[in-house]
């Protein structure tokens, strides 16, 4: 028996809430899958709600019903991409790698999804781009760059060659060659040889480690 001031819902006013969540979370997967085609197609400027209205198939208003302006989409759809890349490290991590063919594995792995998939195009162009957005997105690759880091301090704690940067400048010097490096393949080739690329970048900067390299499952017979 409810006591005083309790409320139930029935079966039936429960199952149409929640079925109005579900389709509120498919429209807002929607929305956010046509912004990323339209970022990572056009760049920021160019998008309009319009376009991504159109592209998902619906009202513009139901676009604002969601997300109250572009600078909002940006932020959400920049928030998928780091999201993406944080799935792709834990991916790494249950591999239980030597440190450094965690990085090469991480980098490679990134190197593939960047290549192949809309929301980390469209997130990298956001990153360029990100003095247009009138909303503070997060600073670019930081948490990627810190656990580099930490991957290649235990492989430091470890024993190592003696005369090589210290783990911090070895991982922001690796982030900046391969997020360079994909910049230029996506100008160049539309990232079609960005693996190549990035396994040129693994081999040129830690040249020491090529046998822990060869232990990454993506780089092997490469």
């Amino acid at each position: 028996m409810a006591t005083s001031g309790e409320t139930f819902g029935t079966p039936l006013q429960v199952s149409t809430k929640e079925l109005k969540q579900e389709r509120a979370v498919r429209t807002r997967e929607r929305v956010l899958t046509a912004a990323a085609q339209a970022f990572a197609a056009k760049g920021y400027p160019a998008v309009t709600i319009l376009d991504v209205a159109q592209s998902a198939g619906m009202t513009k208003g139901a676009v604002y019903f969601h997300y109250e302006n572009k600078d909002a989409l940006a932020v959400a759809v920049t928030d998928l991409f780091y999201r993406r890349i944080a799935v792709i490290a834990d991916s790494v991590e249950e591999l239980g790698l030597p440190p450094v063919s965690s990085v090469a594995e991480l980098l490679i792995r990134t190197a593939v999804a960047f290549r192949d998939e809309t929301v980390l195009q469209a997130g990298a162009r956001l990153q360029l781009e990100r003095q247009l957005i009138g909303a503070q997105l997060p600073l670019p690759y930081e948490a990627y760059t810190n656990l580099i880091t930490s991957w290649l301090a235990r492989r430091a704690e470890a024993g190592g060659p003696g005369d090589i940067p210290s783990p911090a400048t070895l991982a922001t010097v690796l982030v900046s060659a391969f997020f360079g490096a994909q910049h230029i393949s996506w100008v160049l080739n539309n990232r079609a040889d960005l693996l190549e690329r990035t396994l040129a970048v693994v081999r040129t900067i830690i040249p020491w480690a090529e046998e822990e390299v060869e232990l990454c499952p993506s780089a092997q017979g490469r």
